[in-house]
């Protein structure tokens, strides 16, 4: 440890399901600044070392991916290595629980798919794309109880980006029944494998006519077109999870249609989504 090597100050997270990012801010770059060492682990007394590093960077933030869907804590340390290969001391102890997923301990009320980080269970998957146009010319039109995943939802949808799918917008249907007006608003759970890596998008949600929420989408790694398993070791693959409120006032008893609709940018590929009740 060197101490003209400054720490970093004002270590901070912010949190998402499956992810918890870290932001900081370095007192000086002289000496000059390599990178930043990011240390981790469940543990509060854990020692910043070689077995708790969880990665470098060059810039003042670090995002922890891939914690899974159930809320997960841990401590964080972060310090300053110069171009000699010196350090600072390691910053003070943070402390961050990752946002836990409607579909833990949700009750679903509509569901297409396994949220298992997977493709596979859905039509044309894993690198059947091309085949879209004939197949699904006018989007999906997916019923509870009467269509299943493999024959009418698509592992990718497309957007106006798209020239294998028609340079347009393409729009998806939920249609599910409600037997009365839930008591509380309900959760909309969309997990993707994959998205494209400059021109994700956004994904426009309605639900009955009524908007609910236009989400813009991660980047992710453009490889979700033709490989569906993001739980092999190594795969290239970059998850995300979406999940939105969908409000009381736009449901009905009866039939609802819930729309996902992509107006800009290129293709997502689906894991599973869901619409749900959420727990007390």
């Amino acid at each position: 440890m060197n101490t003209l090597v400054k720490p970093v100050q004002r270590l901070t997270a912010t949190t998402g399901i499956g992810w918890i990012e870290l932001a900081w801010a370095a007192r000086s770059y002289r000496p000059l600044v390599d990178h930043f060492a990011v240390y981790g682990s469940p543990d509060a007394a854990f020692q910043p070392g070689p077995e708790t590093l969880l990665g470098k960077t060059v810039y003042g933030r670090f995002r922890h991916a891939e914690l899974g869907p159930t809320g997960r804590t841990w401590h964080y340390r972060v310090a300053t290595v110069d171009a000699a290969g010196d350090r600072s001391r390691p910053s003070a102890l943070l402390r961050a629980t990752s946002a836990e997923s409607v579909t833990v301990r949700g009750r679903p009320v509509a569901v297409i798919g396994s949220f298992d980080s997977k493709s596979l269970e859905l039509a044309l998957a894993p690198a059947g794309y091309q085949q879209y146009s004939s197949r699904f010319p006018d989007g999906a039109d997916y019923v509870v109880g009467a269509s299943s995943p493999s024959a009418d939802w698509p592992y990718l949808h497309p957007g106006p980006a798209d020239r294998w799918a028609g340079s347009k917008a393409h729009t998806f249907r939920l249609r599910f029944r409600l037997e009365g007006v839930p008591a509380r608003d309900l959760v909309l759970a969309v997990w993707l494998i994959d998205t494209h890596a400059s021109i994700p998008g956004s994904l426009a949600v309605s639900c009955n006519g009524s908007a609910v929420a236009d989400v813009e989408l991660e980047k992710g790694a453009t490889k979700g077109s033709l490989q569906g398993d993001a739980t092999l070791p190594g795969n290239p693959l970059r998850p995300s999870i979406v999940e939105l409120l969908i409000p009381v006032s736009a449901l009905r008893v009866g039939d609802n249609v819930l729309t996902l609709g992509k107006h800009a940018g290129s293709w997502h590929a689906y894991d599973a989504l869901g619409v749900f009740e959420p727990a007390d």
